[in-house]
Protein backbone atom coordinates (compact mmCIF):
# COMPACT_ATOMS: atom_id res chain seq x y z
CA UNK A 1 0.00 0.00 0.00
CA UNK A 2 1.34 3.62 -0.80
CA UNK A 3 0.09 6.59 0.69
CA UNK A 4 1.13 10.57 -0.57
CA UNK A 5 1.54 12.95 2.02
CA UNK A 6 1.68 16.52 1.03
CA UNK A 7 3.52 19.35 2.60
CA UNK A 8 1.40 22.64 3.30
CA UNK A 9 -0.82 23.91 0.73
CA UNK A 10 -0.46 27.58 0.73
CA UNK A 11 -2.72 29.69 -1.58
CA UNK A 12 -6.10 29.25 -4.00
CA UNK A 13 -3.94 28.83 -7.12
CA UNK A 14 -1.92 25.70 -5.70
CA UNK A 15 -5.89 24.15 -5.09
CA UNK A 16 -6.68 24.73 -8.53
CA UNK A 17 -3.00 23.22 -9.17
CA UNK A 18 -3.80 20.05 -7.48
CA UNK A 19 -7.46 19.95 -9.19
CA UNK A 20 -5.24 20.06 -12.49
CA UNK A 21 -2.71 17.56 -11.76
CA UNK A 22 -3.08 15.12 -8.41
CA UNK A 23 -5.67 12.18 -10.38
CA UNK A 24 -2.83 11.57 -13.09
CA UNK A 25 0.13 12.08 -10.27
CA UNK A 26 -1.91 9.50 -8.27
CA UNK A 27 -1.62 7.28 -10.97
CA UNK A 28 1.54 7.15 -11.90
CA UNK A 29 3.11 6.95 -8.34
CA UNK A 30 0.51 4.02 -7.97
CA UNK A 31 -0.77 5.87 -4.45
CA UNK A 32 -3.95 4.13 -2.76
CA UNK A 33 -4.00 7.43 -0.52
CA UNK A 34 -2.97 10.82 -0.48
CA UNK A 35 -3.39 12.60 3.23
CA UNK A 36 -2.11 16.75 2.68
CA UNK A 37 -2.01 19.74 5.37
CA UNK A 38 -4.24 22.23 3.88
CA UNK A 39 -3.64 25.22 6.54
CA UNK A 40 -2.26 27.88 4.47
CA UNK A 41 -4.89 26.93 1.66
CA UNK A 42 -6.59 30.43 1.79
CA UNK A 43 -4.05 32.53 0.71
CA UNK A 44 -1.50 32.48 3.22
CA UNK A 45 -3.62 32.05 6.47
CA UNK A 46 -6.01 29.51 7.43
CA UNK A 47 -8.28 27.33 4.94
CA UNK A 48 -12.18 27.99 3.94
CA UNK A 49 -14.48 25.10 3.55
CA UNK A 50 -14.75 25.71 0.03
CA UNK A 51 -11.19 25.35 -0.13
CA UNK A 52 -11.12 22.03 2.01
CA UNK A 53 -13.98 20.51 -0.14
CA UNK A 54 -11.82 21.69 -3.09
CA UNK A 55 -8.66 19.69 -2.09
CA UNK A 56 -11.02 16.74 -1.02
CA UNK A 57 -12.26 16.61 -4.60
CA UNK A 58 -8.93 17.00 -6.03
CA UNK A 59 -8.61 13.63 -4.65
CA UNK A 60 -7.16 14.15 -1.44
CA UNK A 61 -8.31 11.83 1.34
CA UNK A 62 -7.79 13.71 4.30
CA UNK A 63 -6.70 17.24 5.39
CA UNK A 64 -4.65 17.90 8.06
CA UNK A 65 -4.07 21.37 9.66
CA UNK A 66 -2.11 23.61 12.17
CA UNK A 67 -1.88 26.91 13.88
CA UNK A 68 -4.03 28.91 11.73
CA UNK A 69 -6.60 25.97 11.59
CA UNK A 70 -9.43 28.61 13.02
CA UNK A 71 -8.02 31.92 10.59
CA UNK A 72 -11.28 31.09 8.38
CA UNK A 73 -14.56 30.73 10.67
CA UNK A 74 -16.36 28.96 8.11
CA UNK A 75 -14.28 26.04 8.42
CA UNK A 76 -15.82 25.03 11.94
CA UNK A 77 -18.86 23.58 9.59
CA UNK A 78 -16.91 20.92 8.09
CA UNK A 79 -14.15 20.06 11.06
CA UNK A 80 -15.20 16.60 11.37
CA UNK A 81 -18.17 14.91 10.60
CA UNK A 82 -18.87 13.64 7.41
CA UNK A 83 -15.62 15.77 5.83
CA UNK A 84 -12.27 13.86 6.43
CA UNK A 85 -10.75 17.28 7.98
CA UNK A 86 -8.81 16.91 11.34
CA UNK A 87 -7.41 19.56 13.25
CA UNK A 88 -4.45 19.47 15.84
CA UNK A 89 -5.61 17.16 18.85
CA UNK A 90 -4.02 18.78 21.51
CA UNK A 91 -6.09 21.74 20.82
CA UNK A 92 -8.71 22.38 23.74
CA UNK A 93 -11.52 20.32 24.16
CA UNK A 94 -14.02 22.95 23.71
CA UNK A 95 -12.97 24.11 20.11
CA UNK A 96 -14.73 22.52 17.60
CA UNK A 97 -13.34 19.62 15.55
CA UNK A 98 -11.43 16.16 15.91
CA UNK A 99 -8.19 15.78 16.04
CA UNK A 100 -8.33 11.88 14.69
CA UNK A 101 -10.28 10.28 12.04
CA UNK A 102 -9.90 6.49 10.75
CA UNK A 103 -10.79 6.35 6.71
CA UNK A 104 -10.64 2.84 4.84
CA UNK A 105 -8.18 2.51 2.65
CA UNK A 106 -7.65 -0.85 0.00
CA UNK A 107 -9.64 -2.87 2.72
CA UNK A 108 -7.26 -1.91 5.55
CA UNK A 109 -8.52 0.86 8.18
CA UNK A 110 -5.84 3.56 8.68
CA UNK A 111 -5.98 6.04 11.56
CA UNK A 112 -5.26 9.13 10.36
CA UNK A 113 -3.82 11.59 13.70
CA UNK A 114 -3.13 15.52 13.66
CA UNK A 115 -1.18 17.15 16.39
CA UNK A 116 0.75 20.63 16.83
CA UNK A 117 4.70 20.66 18.50
CA UNK A 118 4.53 22.96 21.90
CA UNK A 119 8.54 24.16 20.79
CA UNK A 120 8.14 27.60 19.60
CA UNK A 121 4.24 27.24 18.78
CA UNK A 122 1.61 28.29 20.88
CA UNK A 123 0.92 26.51 24.41
CA UNK A 124 -0.96 23.14 24.13
CA UNK A 125 -1.69 20.10 25.23
CA UNK A 126 1.62 17.85 25.22
CA UNK A 127 1.72 15.82 22.14
CA UNK A 128 2.95 13.09 23.40
CA UNK A 129 0.22 12.50 26.13
CA UNK A 130 -2.22 13.55 23.45
CA UNK A 131 -1.12 11.01 20.78
CA UNK A 132 -0.57 8.33 23.42
CA UNK A 133 -4.56 9.04 24.70
CA UNK A 134 -5.73 8.16 20.98
CA UNK A 135 -3.53 5.42 20.57
CA UNK A 136 -5.17 3.92 23.81
CA UNK A 137 -8.74 5.03 22.60
CA UNK A 138 -8.51 3.39 19.30
CA UNK A 139 -6.97 -0.16 20.23
CA UNK A 140 -8.31 -2.65 18.25
CA UNK A 141 -9.90 0.21 15.53
CA UNK A 142 -7.69 0.59 13.32
CA UNK A 143 -5.23 -1.33 11.26
CA UNK A 144 -2.65 1.21 10.27
CA UNK A 145 -1.92 4.60 11.27
CA UNK A 146 -0.17 7.81 9.89
CA UNK A 147 0.89 11.09 12.25
CA UNK A 148 1.15 14.97 10.93
CA UNK A 149 3.31 16.75 13.32
CA UNK A 150 2.51 20.14 13.15
CA UNK A 151 5.55 21.89 14.53
CA UNK A 152 8.40 24.40 14.29
CA UNK A 153 11.13 22.46 16.18
CA UNK A 154 12.69 19.75 14.18
CA UNK A 155 13.90 17.76 17.32
CA UNK A 156 10.48 18.05 18.82
CA UNK A 157 9.24 16.44 15.54
CA UNK A 158 12.32 13.46 16.15
CA UNK A 159 11.61 13.18 19.12
CA UNK A 160 7.89 12.57 18.92
CA UNK A 161 8.69 9.78 15.56
CA UNK A 162 11.30 8.15 17.93
CA UNK A 163 9.13 7.61 21.02
CA UNK A 164 6.34 6.01 18.52
CA UNK A 165 8.64 4.40 16.26
CA UNK A 166 6.83 0.94 15.79
CA UNK A 167 3.65 2.18 17.43
CA UNK A 168 2.91 4.49 14.41
CA UNK A 169 3.52 3.24 10.96
CA UNK A 170 3.99 6.46 9.27
CA UNK A 171 5.17 9.92 10.89
CA UNK A 172 5.99 12.98 9.31
CA UNK A 173 6.30 16.85 9.92
CA UNK A 174 4.86 20.07 8.53
CA UNK A 175 4.91 23.64 9.17
CA UNK A 176 8.53 24.63 8.31
CA UNK A 177 7.45 25.00 4.29
CA UNK A 178 11.03 23.62 4.00
CA UNK A 179 11.66 20.11 2.49
CA UNK A 180 13.78 18.32 4.75
CA UNK A 181 16.73 15.47 3.05
CA UNK A 182 16.15 12.97 6.42
CA UNK A 183 13.37 10.92 4.96
CA UNK A 184 14.33 7.19 6.29
CA UNK A 185 12.79 3.90 7.88
CA UNK A 186 13.23 4.11 11.83
CA UNK A 187 14.56 0.85 13.85
CA UNK A 188 11.29 -0.55 14.50
CA UNK A 189 9.73 0.24 10.66
CA UNK A 190 8.30 3.78 10.80
CA UNK A 191 8.48 5.36 7.96
CA UNK A 192 9.64 9.16 8.84
CA UNK A 193 10.39 12.51 7.51
CA UNK A 194 10.77 15.98 9.66
CA UNK A 195 9.06 18.12 6.72
CA UNK A 196 7.37 17.46 3.81
CA UNK A 197 8.09 20.99 2.70
CA UNK A 198 5.61 23.52 0.94
CA UNK A 199 2.97 23.48 -2.01
CA UNK A 200 2.69 26.73 -3.87
CA UNK A 201 4.36 29.31 -4.72
CA UNK A 202 8.10 28.56 -5.25
CA UNK A 203 9.37 31.89 -6.74
CA UNK A 204 8.63 33.92 -2.71
CA UNK A 205 9.36 33.22 0.68
CA UNK A 206 7.64 30.19 2.10
CA UNK A 207 4.70 31.23 -0.29
CA UNK A 208 4.33 35.05 0.80
CA UNK A 209 5.39 38.06 -1.72
CA UNK A 210 9.23 38.32 -1.27
CA UNK A 211 9.31 42.16 -1.27
CA UNK A 212 6.64 42.24 1.26
CA UNK A 213 8.38 39.81 3.66
CA UNK A 214 11.68 41.83 3.06
CA UNK A 215 10.31 44.89 3.51
CA UNK A 216 8.58 43.44 7.36
CA UNK A 217 11.77 42.11 8.05
CA UNK A 218 13.89 45.88 7.37
CA UNK A 219 11.77 47.91 8.61
CA UNK A 220 9.67 45.90 11.37
CA UNK A 221 6.56 47.91 10.16
CA UNK A 222 3.49 45.48 10.19
CA UNK A 223 2.63 44.52 6.71
CA UNK A 224 -0.17 42.49 5.19
CA UNK A 225 1.05 39.52 3.68
CA UNK A 226 0.20 38.60 0.24
CA UNK A 227 0.87 35.26 -2.17
CA UNK A 228 3.46 35.41 -4.32
CA UNK A 229 2.97 34.92 -8.03
CA UNK A 230 4.25 32.57 -10.37
CA UNK A 231 5.08 29.14 -10.54
CA UNK A 232 3.54 26.22 -8.39
CA UNK A 233 5.17 23.21 -7.19
CA UNK A 234 3.92 20.78 -5.25
CA UNK A 235 6.37 18.62 -2.27
CA UNK A 236 5.71 15.58 -0.83
CA UNK A 237 7.04 11.99 0.68
CA UNK A 238 5.36 8.76 -0.65
CA UNK A 239 5.73 6.02 1.46
CA UNK A 240 5.40 2.38 0.75
CA UNK A 241 4.24 0.05 3.23
CA UNK A 242 4.16 -4.07 3.61
CA UNK A 243 0.96 -4.82 4.94
CA UNK A 244 2.25 -8.17 5.64
CA UNK A 245 4.85 -7.17 7.96
CA UNK A 246 3.72 -3.78 9.03
CA UNK A 247 6.30 -2.23 8.30
CA UNK A 248 7.45 0.99 5.82
CA UNK A 249 9.40 -1.02 3.35
CA UNK A 250 10.69 2.39 1.58
CA UNK A 251 10.56 6.66 1.68
CA UNK A 252 10.87 9.02 -1.45
CA UNK A 253 10.11 12.72 -1.62
CA UNK A 254 7.89 13.60 -4.40
CA UNK A 255 7.76 16.80 -6.15
CA UNK A 256 5.64 17.73 -8.72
Amino acid sequence: MKILAIGDIVGNKCVDYLADRLFLVKQELGADMVVANGENASDIHGISAKNATDILSAGVDVITLGNHTFARKDICEILGGDYNVIRPANYPSLVPGIGHITVEVCGYRILCMNVMGTALMEPMACPFETVENILNAEKGNYDFSLLDIHAEATSEKIALARYFDGRINIIFGTHTHVTTADEQILPRGTGYITDLGMSGPVNGVLGTDASVVIERMRTKIPTRFVIADGEIKVNGTLFELDTDTRRVKSVRRVKF
